[in-house]
């Protein structure tokens, strides 16, 4: 009955069940799927993240089976460097920048769950339909399943919420950015540091989004590498956001992008797995946390993933949620009071000014032509202030973090 209840075992939920249990507040949590799989591709763990993260003690466990993120570099789609910058330790931050398959982090955060909380605390094959809520307890109902009392429930069910649905019942369907999305994961030999965050192109003739996130998977030496292709894409009808696609639906637009440091086509022909990823978000809410419920994550501010940032800000979610509950009073909306405005900056600025307009500026002062020298086209103090910004905005610029 006083237990905190978790309806979603994703990156936030799991996170939130961790930071839970690290201030001794019972949980549980309910997960639709039956078992949890390794779905999905890449994700990066930005340093604000990994500081949440490895206070929660994870942080050897990641490093087991992430790439430790070395620095970002920006190209135009001539193959040209536009811009580079070291990440993680090696910008001086106190944590570490890693990429990383989003089931590698999503299992090392259920083996630490079921090791610190007891596997009778997850819950799987639970269907949320909804709640019901009075002044003394929520009321968890499933499908096929009895329904289950709590304190407080916490929706972290992803962009298609039941919770937030319940909420919201009028809100519709989430909003096309215009922007059409190939992502997936190709087995190859390291390139440039091995540990670099590639940006190349931009939105109106195709942009490629290129990091490692496993080392050595074969007796080659060859990396796990994510890989993003994205393009406008004005209609688009259908959305799903893990639809298997093939490259032959868009390798047309970046068959010449052929450059010392990487063959694009034939990197691409060589994927594992492709997957159709129409890019969406949700408008900012007005509110989160109603009487003893609330969300988190995707289920609060799902984004366009534009800037490395929507499963950090889940689990920043999840740490202010947990320091909120512990302090006791009225902590839903301590906790959305927290972190409302700033999820909201960083959906709009991921529409607006994501790191990749660093590409956008070059594009549009060049004509989208090869340029002599990169100080003629935009000054170095420029393209830093672009990544400065938005950095600040997405709460990991340096001084935040010391």
């Amino acid at each position: 009955m006083n237990d905190i209840l978790i309806v979603g075992a994703g990156i936030g939920g799991l996170t939130l069940a961790l930071a839970l249990q690290r201030r001794g507040i019972a949980c549980r949590i309910f997960e639709s799927a039956p078992e949890i799989k390794a779905v999905g591709v890449g994700i990066n763990l930005l340093p604000h993240a990994t500081q949440v993260l490895g206070e929660l003690g994870l942080e050897p466990a990641l490093a087991k089976v992430a790439v430790g993120t070395q620095e970002a570099a920006f190209f135009n789609r001539f193959g040209q460097l536009i811009y580079r910058e070291p990440l993680g330790r090696r910008a001086g931050y106190a944590w570490p920048q890693f990429s990383i398959h989003r089931g590698d982090l999503q299992a090392v955060l259920l083996a630490a769950v079921k090791e610190r909380l007891g596997a009778e605390r997850l819950q799987l094959g639970w269907h949320c339909l909804g709640f019901e809520q009075d002044e003394h307890r929520v009321r968890l109902n499933f499908r096929d399943r009895a329904a289950v009392e709590g304190k407080i429930a916490v929706g972290c069910d992803g962009i298609h919420s039941v919770v937030r649905r319940q909420l919201y019942p009028d809100e519709g369907e989430p909003r096309y950015s215009g922007v059409n999305m190939w992502r997936g994961v190709t087995r190859w030999k390291p390139i440039l540091s091995g540990a670099t965050m590639l940006r190349a192109g931009w939105l109106a003739t195709g942009k490629l989004v290129h990091y490692p996130i496993r080392n050595k998977v074969d007796g080659e030496g060859r990396q796990l590498v994510n890989w993003l292709w994205e393009i406008e894409t004005p209609q688009y009808k259908r959305w799903d956001w893990n639809r298997v696609a093939r490259v032959e639906d868009f390798i047309k637009d970046a068959e010449t992008w052929r450059f010392d440091w990487l063959d694009v086509p034939a990197f691409l022909r060589a994927a594992d797995l492709v997957l159709e990823y129409p890019m969406v978000d949700k408008d900012p809410l007005p509110a989160w946390s109603f009487g003893r419920v609330t969300l988190l994550g995707d289920a609060a501010h799902p984004m366009v993933p534009r800037g490395s940032n929507g499963a950090g800000q889940a689990i920043l979610d999840a740490a202010a949620l947990a320091h909120c509950l512990a302090q006791g009073g009225d902590a839903l909306k301590r906790y959305e009071g927290e972190r409302l405005a700033p999820t909201s900056k960083v959906v709009l600025e991921n529409r607006r000014n994501p790191p990749d307009a660093i590409l956008r500026e070059v594009y549009e002062r060049t004509g989208d032509r090869p340029f002599d020298r990169i100080e003629s086209v935009i000054s170095e103090a420029e393209l830093r202030a672009l990544s400065e910004r938005y950095k600040q905005v997405a709460g990991y610029n340096r001084e935040a973090l010391q």
